[in-house]
């Protein structure tokens, strides 16, 4: 059978796991995005160095605190998970193992984000 795809045309968007170059784009998406979020992240505990509880609390009830520091910590595990599948496919080959790590990661990213969440929104709704 002959292919009369070009050699761009049969590489774009189809990686050897067929899922293209989407991983590749959420994983600098996601750094970009964090370029300004961690930004934001750094100034805000910079202005909170030395608050008491009472202050740190009624910043967070803050919506726009609260919804920045939401995306802080959603992106960042987004990107973290995405970091450490990379690692986990690239360095280790026994495809048992590799399932576990990677589901592994996947339930760790996922607890992680959530905690954060929950006590993000509860200390922003007053709790």
């Amino acid at each position: 059978m002959t292919d009369m795809r070009t050699p761009l045309g049969k590489v774009r968007g189809l990686g050897s796991a067929k899922d293209g170059t989407s991983h590749f784009w959420r994983q600098r998406l996601t750094a970009v995005a964090n370029v300004f979020l961690i930004s934001f992240f750094v100034i805000l505990v910079i202005a909170l160095q030395g608050a008491d509880y009472a202050s740190f609390t009624e910043a967070l009830q803050n919506p726009i605190i609260s919804t920045l520091l939401l995306l802080v910590i959603l992106v960042g595990c987004l990107h973290m998970k995405l970091g450490m599948q990379v690692i986990i496919e690239d360095y280790f080959h026994s495809e048992g193992l590799k399932l576990l790590l990677l589901m592994g990661n996947i339930f760790f990213a996922s607890f992680i984000a959530l905690a954060s969440v929950v006590a993000v929104l509860k200390i922003s709704f007053g709790g």
